[in-house]
């Protein structure tokens, strides 16, 4: 594929994505739905015709034809089942967040949000198909919405700080496809917006439609508490025997440290973490709002399970981001005041014992952190060298070992999220992130303090877990739970801002701030 060409098409991509995001449920957005599914896969295709593992698969073409046939299949079986049962659509989303499939071709290997893609084309498709009912209930009219059929009416409404999430969404998408026509590492910027931020966005547009009412939550809590417990029960396996499934690099840290971390059926321990961080936060939500002993077991329960899950990731990052949602959830239920005050005196206690032990310097930090203080040196130093528009989307490791690594710092992906932005897209991608998870916290914990909605108090205490973990760990914009987590935060706002609709949708159980 030719650079204009792919250029052109990472741009009709990108905008066909922005306008799923903005547009209301009508002919239109359906449209714009299907022209960034189709786009997104081209792409990709097209930037990797001479790699290795699509070279392969060009060598069989029967080979390719029936995966593209078996794809195209499942999809439409999907979209039958989503249309038929609508409240299938969000708990398939929820349970294929965490699962990458290992493509092997050309020998080598590529984790892909396969599944999570087919749920999301199912998902399109029964959308673009007539008819078919809604999940949650109805839920409250967009002010911009208008009689064009086909779908729920959009959730995001007209007051308070909702409508700019999806605006700010759309322009992060956009922006990040305009920064990659100049990116040092054009082919990686194209990836990124066709593997996450495309694809994500429909995602968005699928879920901000649905009204999360309590069975709906409730299940989505089932679904997430077994997956939890399984991948825990394959975590515990691999502690036990002592063996890894997948990730040599991994093995091999195993053979060479005291401790041995898991990974389960996530590639990186750290990712693995990050999931068990974020259910426990979710668990401990229902848990501290809880009324019935039955509920109240189970959820210990499960807290338990997953603790004794994420101990052996060893991942710092993630105990990090559990510690996080866990202060905000403390101050909802007891004391904004008094929770903070601990969580200051708690961060200045620890940073006086490492001070004292005597480790408080960047040498010292830079090991114990895996060399990801060189890092955020590195990408602050970037940055300072094109600080308007950075290096491009999808450029920091090209950048990184052009202009900042020395025989200090081999490693070359980032792991610190605004650190990344700002190193890749300047002032400008930086603006548009500080603003988008600056509107995401307002339109989740507007009038929290006064009328205290379970849900939303989760869906708060887990984003900012997930912020929390993206400080030392990246990975914002390509996780798609942050996504899923955008689109039910700008849902439950605008449905307890719905007249009449405050107490229902999305509330558990509805109580008083600190109640």
């Amino acid at each position: 594929m030719s650079d204009v060409l792919a250029a052109v098409g990472l741009l009709a991509a990108a905008a066909a994505a922005a306008a799923a995001i903005l547009l209301p449920p009508g002919r239109l957005r359906s449209l714009a739905m299907l022209a960034a599914l189709i786009l997104f896969p081209l792409l990709i295709l097209g930037d990797q015709w001479h790699s290795h593992q699509i070279a392969d698969l060009r060598d069989t073409p029967t080979r390719l034809g029936l995966l593209g046939a078996l794809a195209i299949a499942v999809s439409v079986a999907l979209a039958y089942v989503f249309k038929r049962w609508p409240i299938l659509l969000p708990l398939a989303i929820v349970a294929a967040l965490p699962f990458r499939v290992p493509l092997h071709a050309g020998g080598d290997t590529a984790n892909l949000l396969v599944p999570l893609y087919l749920v999301i084309s199912g998902g399109v498709l029964a959308r673009i198909l007539p008819g078919g009912g809604t999940v949650g209930g109805p839920a409250p009219e967009d002010a911009s919405a208008t009689a064009g059929g086909g779908g729920s009416p959009a959730v995001t409404g007209p007051a308070g700080p909702a409508p700019w999430v999806p605006r700010l969404l759309a322009v992060v998408v956009v922006l990040y496809a305009l920064q990659t026509l100049y990116s040092e590492d054009f082919s990686k910027g194209l990836q990124n917006a066709c593997f996450f931020f495309v694809p994500f966005s429909l995602l968005y547009a699928l879920l901000r439609d649905i009204a999360w009412d309590r069975r709906l939550l409730t299940l989505t809590l089932w679904v997430i508490g077994i997956s939890a417990a399984c991948f825990v029960l394959v975590g515990t396996v691999e502690w036990a025997t002592r063996s890894l499934f997948w990730n040599d690099q991994v093995i091999r840290s195993n053979e060479f440290h005291t401790y041995f971390r898991v990974n389960s059926v996530f590639w990186d321990p750290n990712i693995y973490g990050r999931y068990l961080a974020l259910v426990a936060v979710i668990a401990m939500s229902a848990l501290l709002w809880a009324r019935d002993r039955k509920t109240l077991a189970l959820l210990t329960g499960l807290i338990a399970i997953v603790w004794f899950g994420l101990v052996p990731t060893f991942s710092q990052s993630s105990y990090a981001a559990l510690l996080a949602g866990l202060v905000v959830l403390a101050a909802l239920r007891w004391s904004v005041k008094w929770t903070a005050i601990a969580a200051v005196v708690g961060v200045a206690g620890t940073m006086l014992i490492v001070a004292i032990a005597g480790s408080f310097s960047f040498d010292r930090i830079n090991i114990d952190t895996s060399g990801r203080a060189n890092l955020v040196s590195g990408g602050i130093h970037l940055f300072a060298q094109r600080p308007a528009y950075g290096y491009g989307s999808g450029s920091f490791p090209k950048a990184y070992r052009q202009h900042v690594e020395t025989h200090k710092a081999p490693v070359s992906v980032s792991h610190t999220e605004p650190v990344t932005v700002a190193a890749e897209q300047g002032l400008v991608g930086l603006a548009a992130y500080v603003a988008l998870v600056a509107a995401a916290l307002w339109t989740m914990g507007r009038g929290l303090l006064r009328r205290l909605s379970v849900a939303r108090a989760a869906v708060l205490a887990t984003f900012i877990a997930l912020l929390v973990h993206t400080m030392a760990y990246a990975g914002f914009f390509e996780d798609p739970i942050t996504w899923v987590l955008l689109a039910a935060a700008a849902s439950l706002a605008a449905s307890a801002a719905a007249p009449g609709r405050g107490a229902e949708a999305g509330d558990a159980i509805p109580v008083s701030a600190g109640g």
